[in-house]
């Protein structure tokens, strides 16, 4: 026992023998009565999840750890970057294997917690006003009238990367590159086409669902692109692994499911 808990132990026997108080003994590691403060967990998320996870957090109610949630968004390659500067991350939604790929080459995943979550899809969308001769094909990208167009840059961006493996498949990439407007993610895209001064822009399928300024055009072929997978996994920094599986798990239940389904994702498994 510490020398300042026995001296009150001693002053709080004498004052009970005086009749003055009861005491009883503690300890530097008595926790109060109090309620603990809850569990917090960071969620880094590719910004195409944004809609999903935000309502998906609604109605997250764990038994046992009652976290609290904060979601960080944005284009995988800039969360990616961000993890491997020691952001204080615990989970981390890639919208493409190539991010969480180059993360577990450098031990920064927490061994056996990577999975695969959900599935995607690839569209050409254009403004709802566009002239629908004009465009109703990835192809007709190269036509005059088609003046500009926007992708992810697909160096950071999985969607541009999957766009440019379509303009690649059909052997226009090179030729209507002078005509693209990277985009910093996928919802840039789409915010450039609600301007009107772009005619065309390539986004996944779910992201085409938040916005009514724009319609689908074409759905690209799954053989035109790699599979557009989301894997997710805890980190190994994480300092609440065990509320971070907790919330991996409750990712792939019936509940999450229907909201994602919603949004127009497929489960990955």
């Amino acid at each position: 026992m510490k020398r300042k808990n026995f001296i009150g132990l001693l002053l709080c026997l004498m004052l009970t023998f005086i009749g003055t108080v009861s005491c009883s003994q503690s300890s530097d590691n008595t926790t109060s009565n109090s309620p603990s403060e809850p569990v917090k967990l960071t969620i880094s998320a590719a910004i195409s999840l944004k809609d999903a996870l935000t309502e998906i957090k609604k109605i997250y109610q764990p038994e046992n750890f009652n976290p609290k949630l904060t979601y960080n968004f944005g284009s995988s390659g800039t969360l990616q970057q961000q993890i491997e500067q020691g952001a204080p991350i615990d989970v981390f939604i890639s919208a493409a294997p190539k991010q969480i790929n180059a993360l577990e080459a450098k031990k920064l995943l927490l061994e056996g917690t990577r999975q695969n979550l959900l599935k995607n899809n690839v569209v050409l969308v254009v403004a709802k006003n566009t002239d629908e001769a004009n465009i109703s094909d990835f192809k007709d990208l190269t036509n005059s009238k088609i003046k500009r167009l926007s992708i992810g840059d697909p160096g950071s961006v999985p969607a541009g990367q999957y766009g440019k493996e379509v303009l690649t498949f059909f052997n226009i990439y090179e030729q209507i590159k002078p005509k693209i407007v990277f985009a910093k993610d996928v919802r840039q895209v789409l915010a450039y086409l609600g301007t009107g001064n772009l005619d065309a822009g390539i986004v996944y399928g779910t992201d085409a669902l938040t916005s009514d300024k724009v319609r689908v055009v074409a759905t690209a072929s799954e053989n035109t692109h790699q599979p557009i997978i989301y894997p997710i996994s805890v980190l190994k920094n994480s300092k609440n692994v065990e509320a971070a599986q907790q919330f991996i798990q409750f990712l792939s239940s019936p509940p999450a499911q229907t909201i994602f389904e919603k949004y127009g994702f497929k489960m990955a498994q």
